[in-house]
This record gives C-alpha cells, structure tokens and sequence, in this order.
C-alpha cells in the first residue's frame, strides 16, 4: 500500500485497518453480488444502486457496537442484496406502469474476440464460415456459462417480485429455501411454492428459449439475414420458430418504434420484410456489427440519418432447435449508454449487408 502520510504535517490519512479490511472482504464478492443483483433486476445500473446500497450496509454492521461478527460473508452479502433487489422490483413494478411499449432489459454488449473483416463478403455468408472469431476456447466458454441471456430476463418480467427472487437465488444460485424464506419474510413451504410457479412460467409453452451453442447461433443468423435480405418469405418462416415474438424497447423516445410486440413467425416474418425494405429506402448510413449480447450472437445497429440524426440499437437473437424464438430491440438510449459504437472494421453495410 503507498504511504498516505502527509509528509509536511505527518498526518496519516489512511483508512482505519479494519474499514481497509471489510473494503478488500467486499471487493472479493462484488461480482458475485452484481450477478445477483442483474439478474433480479434486468438492469445494470440498477443492479450497481443494490450493490453499493448492500457495500453501505455492510460497513454499517462491520462499525456498529456490539455487533455479531458476521459468521458467512457470502451469504449475508447475498441475502442483504437480494432484500434491496426485492424492495427495488416493487417499486419498479409502479414505475412501468407508466413505461411506454415494452420493457426490455438493459444488454451486456461485448465484441467478438479477433473478428475479421473480409471485403465483399456479405454478413450473412461471414457468418457462414468457420472462422467468425464466435468459437471461443474453453476457458472463454467456461466464463460465459455465468451470462443469463436476454430471453431469459425477458421472461423473468413476467413473474411477481417475490416468484423472481425466489427463482434466482434458489434455481440460479443453489441457495436453501430456508435462506429464500428469510429474504422474503414467508416460510419455507411458501418460498418453495413460489420457485415452483416461476419455474413454470420459465418453461411454459411458448416462452421464448435460448439454448443453441455457437454453431448453432452462427448457422440460424445467417440463415435469418440472408432471407429477410432477399425479402425470402419462405425463408424466414423455415427458421423463426412457429410461437417467435419479436419486441422492442424504446420508451417512445425512437421515433417510429413499435410498441407493441410482433407474435408467431407469419407475423413476425412479414413484419420484418417491410422492416428490411424501409430500411433500403431510407436516407441515412446503416451500419451493423455482429457482437455478443449477454453471452449469445446478437447485432449492434447505428443509422446515421443524413440529416445529421443517429440512432443506436442492440439486437439479442434467442435460438432454440435451429429456430429463433424472440428478437429483442433494445433501441432506449438510457439503457445504451455503456454500449460504444459499431467499430468500422468490424462492421457491414446495411441492408446489404457487405463489408465496408
């Protein structure tokens, strides 16, 4: 640690040797705690707040008088942040009352690791190929399997706050329904009860699904592209799934945005081909990059209209059975703002869909 003593007055501003010991206990199970806290409630800004609220508390217990050492770190950390996530879905679900259109979650967007660019080379045929950069060691595979992906949070907005912890500290996180039951103030036999009726809305008919490995991925998107490109109709209806939903976020701050969700693949396929073809006729630059959406192959979009206007969006492909299930938007620019542009070497033109 460097010396933080003044060196004129020796006065020692370091922190007091047990506030340094609980930061560097915290610091240890902060990912942990954000993973927690994203997954209860979609949001990564949101899941920072409950974090921070949970570091505040911690150090409140570490200081107060007479306090019980806390026995298991991890756990306690877990429980206080799962409280906060409780109270927060709450209030959240009066908040979106007022939302406009659908609510999506905020994505975790990172780009695929070494991608080249081939010149003349279509998007859809990229991805075609084998070497896409979207086949990851095992090591890399390894620390995805911590990545929920879009599908999965989108069909977590269905349930009560209460069926949501539940589901995601005991399905998600192993832990007892002993511990549930402490979180939510109920007993065991209600907290179980409450896990059970989430889980059958996480596997129920038509629920969007999101299983497909990265070949998979690959294989299903190309297919997508190069159909809803060519205005295939055929094409589209081979590879959306017959129940698809496709959605977007915008908060009615996109001009042009739909507000309501597009369901089953005739539906949902025409609704695209009209999409692709307004698309070719507008008067701006579209670019797309493919990137990593929560973990799974998805598409960063940036249209700069040529009167000087841009609009960035995400687009989260879930794919199960060689088929895709949802297409979610997230076009709202409050839950983009960690998301950096398309990088022009790793971008295509759109709709064509050649490299740049």
């Amino acid at each position: 640690m460097p010396d933080l003593r003044d060196a004129e007055t020796g006065v020692d501003f370091r922190p007091p040797a047990r506030e340094a010991d609980a930061d560097v206990d915290f610091e240890a199970h902060r990912s942990h705690l954000m993973a927690v806290a994203y997954r209860m409630l979609g949001s990564r800004g949101e899941a920072e707040d409950a974090v921070q609220e949970t570091w505040l508390r911690y150090a409140a217990a570490r200081q107060a008088d007479g306090s019980e050492p806390i026995r298991d770190l991890r756990a306690w950390l877990t429980t206080t942040t799962a409280r906060i996530c409780l109270d927060m879905l709450r209030s959240a679900r009066v908040r979106r009352e007022a939302y406009v259109g659908p609510w999506l979650p905020e994505p975790v967007v990172t780009r695929l690791p070494g991608q080249p660019v081939a010149t003349g080379v279509p998007l859809s045929g990229w991805l075609a190929g084998e070497d896409t950069g979207f086949a990851p060691d095992p090591a890399e595979r390894a620390a995805r399997t911590d990545e929920i992906g879009i599908a999965l949070l989108v069909v977590l907005e269905r349930l009560t706050p209460e069926q949501r912890v539940a589901f995601v500290l005991h399905d998600v996180f192993a832990l007892p329904f002993e511990e549930v039951a402490t979180v939510l103030g109920t007993s065991p036999a209600a907290a179980r009860q409450l896990a059970s009726r989430a889980r059958r809305a996480v596997t129920a008919p038509g629920a969007p699904r999101s299983t497909a490995d990265p070949a998979e991925q690959r294989r299903v998107l190309s297919a997508f592209l190069s159909a809803a490109e060519s205005g295939d109709l055929a094409g589209l209806l081979a590879v959306l799934a017959p129940d698809v939903v496709a959605m977007g976020d915008s908060n009615g701050k996109v001009k042009g945005a739909g507000r309501r969700p597009v369901v089953t693949a005739e539906k949902v396929a025409r609704f695209l081909i009209g999409l692709f073809r307004r698309a070719a006729a507008e008067p701006a630059d579209i670019v797309v990059e493919p990137v990593l959406v929560n973990g799974d192959l998805g598409l960063l979009f940036e249209v700069n209209y040529h009167h000087g206007e841009t609009v960035r969006f995400v687009t989260a492909v879930a794919v199960a059975d060689g088929r895709i299930t949802g297409l979610f938007n997230q076009l709202n620019p409050d839950k983009l703002a960690a998301v950096p542009p398309p990088d022009p070497a790793r971008s295509w033109r759109f709709p064509q869909v050649t490299a740049r």
